[in-house]
């Protein structure tokens, strides 16, 4: 007896199976699928929020000194000529940024390599190669997902039942983060 289901797939099927499905759980907060399906992704995403709550305060804040292009009230550089060329004029900025500690930035790591990029449409239709914008789901989280669980032990998710589908006969059920 094998330690996982096989879902009737070869294993680089499943395997993209599961992260799409676990990315999409965790990016939605919800997923409609079946009931074998859902206890595989079950196990997936607990471990993943489980790493996520450990590491979640497990950085440090640091100061860096950036170069940032000034621009004029149409968001356009502004260029002046140095020289007889066009050159973008930069402003000088401090930021304070979240550095990751080494365990952090392993688990980081481990987030990605399971979970799928994600990119933002907008929710009108309108212009939707333009306006779309990725979404760091390992910053999502730890910043988001992880504090939500941090006094929870284990049980990040539940399985609600609907019943059979009505094509096939296969259960159906609603997985859902807590």
């Amino acid at each position: 007896m094998s330690g996982y289901r096989k879902l009737g797939r070869t294993s680089s099927q499943r395997k993209a199976l599961i992260r799409n499905q676990v990315t999409n759980l965790l990016y939605h907060g919800k997923i409609r699928t079946t009931e074998s399906k859902a206890k595989e992704i079950r196990r997936v995403a607990e471990k993943l929020i489980t790493l996520a709550v450990k590491e979640k305060d497990n950085f440090s804040e640091v100061t860096v000194k950036a170069k940032v292009a000034k621009k004029d009230s149409e968001g356009k550089r502004i260029k002046e000529n140095v020289n007889g060329k066009r050159v973008t004029v930069f402003d000088d900025v401090e930021k304070t940024i979240k550095k990751d500690n080494p365990s952090r930035l392993n688990a980081r790591r481990k987030i990605l390599s399971v979970l799928y990029n994600v990119t933002e449409t907008p929710a009108d239709g309108k212009k939707k190669r333009v306006n779309t914008k990725a979404v760091d789901m390992a910053a999502k989280m730890f910043d988001e997902i992880a504090p939500k669980y941090a006094e929870r032990n284990g049980g990040y998710t539940r399985i609600i039942k609907l019943g059979a589908r009505k094509g096939d006969g296969a259960e159906e059920v609603i997985i859902e983060l807590v």
